[in-house]
């Protein structure tokens, strides 16, 4: 190089070319003067080998030659470039043997100016110097703005040695793409066509031509058509070229492409993707964050374009985005999008695009954005006790997080400490409380503390923590001491000043809690109360009692002695006798017995006399006794109660049950007895068994009573309830076990010995009602105490039921049921209550065997439950069941519920029958019982063994425990057989509780010949009455005008009419009813009870027209003088006809539907078993029928009686006519049908009236057309008039003035024959003198047109 200090402008330029042999290269024709320096890039610019030239000459090999040229005027830069852009490459140069050279391409990289006593050596466009030299030589500090490492654009000095400027940026593969103008061909779309093939080779090799001339060409290959005219894609190896460069390496693939292509230059386009940088800070997103997402490239360009892909969108400038876009230093190109408080709608994939002239650089890059999630406690219950208590939230990822902060909210204020651990993500915020912050009148208040984190971005994610504050509790507890005597009671209340707590009870100073039903609490606003009450007070309530509250592990509690003193309770002073006669001279022991030997002043009470007892010790029993002496009563014969008076220490007293005494004269005293005592003939006395003759230990005394009557001169036991000793000591226990403040402690152990017990004295338990009752009475006392009966209690309890259900037994069971008690239903009765406590807890499903009870059980756990399915088989009975709860039902129930199934074969026997003599339990009873209540519809399948008598009908029945004041009773309501075959019958019912079957041996069943026969006669029936009705609408309707010219005669068509018209929608109604309902339950019961009502509605009004006719023909024949307008008849008749039903119908549904007993449950029609609702149309339809009957009768004999001057030869003739027709058109109409309809309704009727009930009312229809309207004589002359026949008509003539002597049809017909004759016509023409003057003949005139 020449001196800096001669040179005013230097520059380097790059020379590409490639040969076959050494370069000898002399550009001194091109530039003059310069100098020539040849620098191969040995290492750093690596020879690219070109592809081979198809001949057989050595491969050619591509050189890059730097070329220095200094100029002493800075003008000729300029010139130079401009010469050296308009060259058209490749240049051609001279050829030899040895060698062929052709330039590819030259450019200027290096161009040094000088600047005060420096030279400044910069890169052209597109080029860069080399980092080393950045780093090794000084740079323009003041030009460049790039850190340390950046590569440079100014150097001071040029380096001597090289290297100089450089082409930025690394290999790259350019994506391009150009149009062709010429048609597209579908085989361009198919890569091994001969059109495909052909384009390709030709393109290519016109690329290849073109763009060799780029600074490091590697390579160029077509990837495929689209239509678009023809658009080629194609990709091109190299570096990354500047515009000017591209723009000529497309002007020499244009020049070297085939015309007949026509490709278009304005078309080229290239796109790169590796030319640009893409950041985003932050790297970890949350949402709220301020995000940047920067772009810089190298490629100067302020043309720059954000996309966000998913929401197919380019991004502009507004509120939430801001896109800057700038060039740094005339090197660098960034781009910066800021997205300011980011959500997750705004992550996905981002692009930012570059353009440059026909350049476009890509980079993508894809932004997750996460919520901010800080994981805590949410709810927490701190007491005011000053102990520190941590509330602590922690972020789910853990970043370098800006700040934590906490907030409170609420009434009062608890500041506490935060601290925050970076590393964890963690923030502990540490509060105390004491009661000055918290009193208790603000016990339960709650504070909302927020902890909130905040990234460095500015993202904010916050927590609440709800704290409810509660101050420990004061208690205060009655203050008066509290001392009561056995059989009194107490009350404790205890009142703290916290309404907030999680648990209130009781317990004694032994730690035993009591049993909760003892005491009650109330939550106020400003505290809580809990009471302690007890009503029955025993001995075992003797002792300190402690209230507790408990909030957490916080426990407040009060204290509270109770003393107890001992005073036997009034049930177990057993006295003797409970009723006695004396002689008026005689005299009678009393006694009064307790057990236990306590220090108690005893005296019988006699009126207002008053005598102290004399004390006996037998053993544990203690006897006070009084001989009492009749000679001390003033009178004879007298009555008198006699009583016993126990005081304890306490000074409190309790009176025995009294003791009652006749004083008669000693003549009437016919039986004597030392033990019993003394009786007249037929007095009944009773005597505790004990005192009696019944055989008892002193240890264990027999309870009961024992019941006798004087027979003649001796004692005969009527009734014995005794209860053997062993039983009767078990039921005193179960009365004090239900009064023991731990019942429930005791309820295990009690009933493992009941077991014990009753399988020891079975021979007792059948030898005595009483001790069965007994035992009854036991279970039902134990029944009420268990909220949780285990599996091991449930034993014991079905062994005890297993024993008094035994066959040794069922004997005295009749006894028991021939007293007419309710105790078979008072031990299904606990045995439910039983069943509904049962908690298994070692397994899901539980099974308990005996010989006359099983139970089967299944907790339903979460999820999918399986399908309740449990079978029962006694081989003993030869009785077996199955039940079955579907998986969709249990769903349903609560989670942990338990489904109980207990069975017994033999209970069948001794429940109450359904109505004596005619329904009776032949099989299982099963009951079935949920531990929680069921609050959706639920439905239970079962199936029973069918034991079925012949004839007899089954139905499916649960025990109602409501029904005979609340003795209970057999109940179908919810229930429905659904199969019944030789074997079994299927039931379903919509409730549970207990169920079996019940034989009905009167009434038929759905399926037997008999119901499948009065089905057929009603159906066919019925299409015969709803045709014959709509017929004879159609007959009034078009001989209405003729018929209706008087108002009689009006009067009489409107009440047929209506009749017909009301029977009509009734029938209609009646099908409907049929199709909605399947013999066993209704289909819809809202469309049932809709068809009940209709039909009540509609038949009633049939029944009432009937009655508004008989009281025109009434009105007509009777108020002869009295005449009423046509308007007052239609308003009453219409009132009469529709009002009335209606009021009744109304009230009748009202009444019933509320109940659910409107309708029956086999039937779509008013109900009779439970509410008698049928009543209200059997009722008024047989009052009209007899009021109808009456005027018939007053009409006949107001026609038979003949007025003063008549001839009553000739007019009985006409009258006997009148009655003979009246009665055969009034009979069927007044509704005679239901005379035998109510044969029907009571069981036990003969068949004979189903059918005839079936068949006349089926045809009523019929019987209206036929009687009401087809045989009037003025319809029959209005029918003839309007469908004249010459034959009709030649008749017709011959008719006389009256119509008795007229056939009702032609005489040709056989049918009109018989009707005639029915009626007492001959069929010939009996000719009669009208009486005109005749009253008579006015009333039968009269009568003849309301008939006809």
């Amino acid at each position: 190089m020449k001196s800096p200090r001669r040179t005013t402008l230097c520059c380097m330029i790059i020379v590409i070319y490639f040969s076959q042999a050494t370069p000898n290269l002399n550009l001194e024709s091109i530039v003059h003067p310069l100098i020539l320096r040849e620098h191969e890039l040995a290492g750093k610019e690596p020879l690219r080998q070109k592809r081979a030239v198809a001949s057989s000459r050595v491969a050619a090999e591509e050189y890059t030659v730097d070329v220095e040229i200094s100029f002493e005027n800075a003008s000729f830069l300029e010139p130079i470039k401009t010469y050296l852009n308009s060259l058209s490459f490749p240049i051609q140069g001279n050829s030899t043997d040895q060698a062929t050279t052709t330039i590819l391409s030259i450019e200027v990289t290096t161009v040094c100016r000088p600047t005060g006593n420096e030279i400044w050596c910069s890169c052209e466009t597109g080029y860069r110097w080399p980092q080393e030299r950045c780093l090794h030589n000084l740079t323009c500090q003041e030009h460049d703005g790039f850190p340390a490492g950046h590569r440079c654009s100014c150097l001071k000095g040029l380096p001597p040695k090289g290297p100089f400027c450089q082409l930025q940026g690394a290999d790259v593969t350019l994506r391009m793409s150009v149009r062709l103008n010429v048609g597209f061909q579908q085989d361009l779309k198919n890569s091994s066509s001969a059109l495909y093939r052909s384009y390709k080779t030709d393109l290519e090799t016109a690329f290849w031509k073109g763009y060799s001339i780029l600074p490091g060409f590697k390579l160029v290959t077509v990837t495929g058509f689209r239509p678009g005219s023809v658009v080629v894609t194609y990709e091109v190896k190299t570096t990354t070229p500047s515009p000017e460069l591209m723009r000529k390496a497309n002007d020499q693939v244009m020049r070297n492409l085939n015309q007949t292509y026509k490709m278009d230059y304005n078309s080229f386009q290239v796109v790169t993707s590796n030319e640009t940088k893409f950041t985003i800070v932050p790297e970890i997103i949350f949402e709220g964050d301020t995000v940047t997402l920067m772009c810089e490239t190298e490629v100067l360009s302020s043309n720059v374009s954000w996309h966000h892909v998913e929401r197919h969108s380019d991004i502009q400038n507004n509120s939430r985005f801001s896109v800057y876009t700038f060039v740094l230093n005339n090197m660098t190109s960034i781009s910066r999008l800021t997205i300011y408080n980011i959500t997750q709608g705004d992550a996905g994939e981002y692009i930012c695009k570059l353009t440059l002239d026909i350049f476009e650089y890509e980079s993508r890059k894809k932004m997750d954005v996460t919520p901010i999630r800080i994981l805590a406690t949410e709810e927490m219950k701190v007491t005011c006790d000053n102990n520190p208590v941590s509330l602590n939230c922690c972020s789910e990822i853990n970043v370098n997080w800006s700040m934590v902060e906490w907030k409170q909210q609420g009434k009062i204020n608890i500041p506490g400490n935060p601290e925050t651990d970076t590393d964890s993500g963690c923030s502990r915020y540490t509060l105390k409380a004491d009661g000055r912050q918290c009193p208790s009148s603000l016990g339960g208040m709650r504070v909302t503390y927020v902890c909130e984190f905040i990234s460095e971005h500015g993202a904010r994610g916050s927590k609440s923590i709800e704290v409810t504050f509660t101050s420990v509790a004061n208690l205060t507890i009655t203050r008066d001491p509290i001392s009561v005597s056995e059989g009194q009671n107490f009350s404790i209340k205890c009142i703290s000043d916290v309404s907030n707590y999680d648990e209130v009870y009781w317990n004694t100073s032994a730690g035993i809690k009591i049993y909760p039903k003892f005491y009650t609490t109330k939550r106020y606003a400003d505290g809580a109360e809990s009471v302690l009450t007890v009503n029955t007070v025993t001995r075992e309530w003797n002792g300190t009692y402690h209230c507790i509250f408990r909030y957490k592990n916080s426990y407040s509690v009060a204290t509270k002695d109770v003393t107890v003193y001992p005073l036997p309770l009034e049930p177990n002073i057993m006295v003797d006798p409970l009723e006695a006669t004396i002689p008026c001279k005689g005299s009678h022991r009393f006694k009064c017995c307790i057990e236990e030997n306590e220090d108690y002043k005893v005296t019988f009470q006699m009126d207002s006399l008053s005598f102290l007892a004399e004390k006996e010790v037998n053993g544990k029993q203690v006897c006070y006794k009084y001989n009492f002496m009749a000679s001390s009563v003033s009178w004879c014969p007298k009555k008198l109660n006699i009583f016993c008076h126990f005081t304890n220490a306490a000074n409190n007293s309790v009176q025995s049950p009294s003791m009652k005494l006749n004083l008669v004269p000693g003549e009437n005293i016919m039986c004597q007895d030392p033990i019993i005592g003394v009786g007249e003939p037929g007095k009944v006395i009773q005597k505790l068994c004990q005192f009696s003759s019944v055989p008892s230990s002193p240890g264990s005394p027999t309870g009961g009573i024992i019941t006798y009557k004087c027979v003649g001169s001796q004692w005969k036991v009527k009734k014995n309830d005794c209860i053997s000793a062993p039983i009767n000591s078990l039921l005193q226990l179960a009365k004090a076990l239900i009064k023991s403040p731990y019942q429930d402690a005791k309820l295990p152990t009690y009933l493992k010995d009941l077991s014990v017990s009753t399988g020891k004295v079975k021979h007792e338990v059948s030898s005595f009602p009483g001790s069965l009752g007994a035992i009854i009475n036991i279970l039902d006392l134990l029944s009420t105490v268990p909220t949780q009966v285990n599996s091991e209690m449930m034993t014991h309890v079905l062994s005890t039921v297993n024993t008094i259900l035994s066959k040794p037994v069922l004997s005295t069971w009749k006894v028991v049921q021939q007293q007419q008690t309710n105790q078979s239903s008072q031990l299904l009765d606990s045995v439910e209550r039983f069943s509904r406590a049962l908690r298994p807890e070692d397994s899901t499903v539980l099974s308990i065997n005996q010989t006359n009870v099983q139970m089967r059980s299944m907790v339903i756990k979460p999820g999918h439950p399986k399908a309740y399915k449990q079978s029962f088989v006694f081989s003993d009975s030869d009785l077996w069941g199955n039940v079955a709860i579907e998986n969709c039902q249990l769903g349903n129930l609560q989670r942990d519920s338990s489904i109980v199934t207990v069975a017994f074969p033999t209970l069948k026997t001794i429940l109450a029958q359904d109505v004596p003599g005619k329904n009776f339990a032949n099989s299982l009873v099963m009951t079935t019982t949920v531990s929680h209540n069921i609050t959706l519809p639920f439905s239970i399948s079962m199936t029973f063994k069918n034991i079925n008598p012949s004839g007899a009908v089954p139905r499916c029945v649960f025990w109602n425990f409501d029904l005979a004041n609340h003795t209970g009773g057999w109940d179908s309501s919810g229930c429905y057989v659904n199969k019944v075959d030789e074997d079994s019958v299927s039931c379903v019912c919509d409730h549970l509780t207990s169920f079996s079957i019940l034989m009905s041996p009167d009434s038929p069943y759905p399926g037997s010949l008999l119901e499948i026969l009065l089905d057929i006669i009603s159906y066919i029936g019925l299409c015969f009455s709803i045709l014959s009705l709509a017929a004879c609408l159609v007959v009034e309707a078009v001989v209405w005008k003729s018929v209706t010219k008087n108002r009689t005669s009006y009067m009489r068509h409107i009440c047929i009419v209506n009749i017909a018209a009301s029977l009509l929608v009734a029938d209609s109604w009646f099908i409907v009813a049929a199709a909605i309902h399947n013999h066993y339950h209704p289909l819809n019961k809202t469309a049932c009870v809709a068809a009940t009502f209709f039909i009540h509605f509609f038949y009633l009004s049939v029944f009432f027209w009937m009655l508004t006719l008989g009281l025109m023909l009434f009105y007509r024949l009777v108020f002869i003088l009295h005449d009423a307008s046509k308007s007052i008849q239609k308003t009453i008749a219409f009132s009469l006809g529709y009002g009335c039903p209606l009021v009744i119908s109304v009230i009748t549904v009202g009444a019933t539907q509320p109940q659910e007993v409107y309708t029956r449950k086999n039937a779509c029609w008013l109900n009779w078993e439970d509410t008698k609702a049928l009543l209200a149309f059997v009722i008024p339809a047989l009052i009209i029928v007899v009021v109808n009957m009456t005027i018939m009768i007053v009409v006949i004999s107001k026609i038979l009686r003949p007025s003063i001057g008549d001839k009553p030869s000739k007019q009985e003739k006409s009258s006997l006519f009148q009655i003979s027709k009246s009665i055969g058109v009034l009979t069927p109409l007044l509704g005679l049908t239901w005379g035998f309809g109510l044969a029907t309704v009571f069981q036990g009727s003969n068949a004979v009236f189903h059918i005839i009930f079936t068949l006349l009312n089926a045809f009523q229809g019929l019987f209206i057309l036929l009687f009401g309207c087809l045989w009037d004589q003025k319809v029959q002359e209005a029918l003839l008039k309007k469908f004249s026949l010459s034959r009709w008509s030649s008749q017709h003539s011959k008719s006389t003035s009256l119509g008795s002597s007229t056939p009702v049809f032609s005489m040709s017909s056989p049918i009109s024959r018989r009707f005639n004759n029915l009626f007492g016509k001959t069929g010939t023409y009996n000719v009669s003198t009208p009486e005109t003057t005749s009253s008579s003949l006015e009333n039968t005139s009269s009568a003849y047109s309301l008939l006809n």
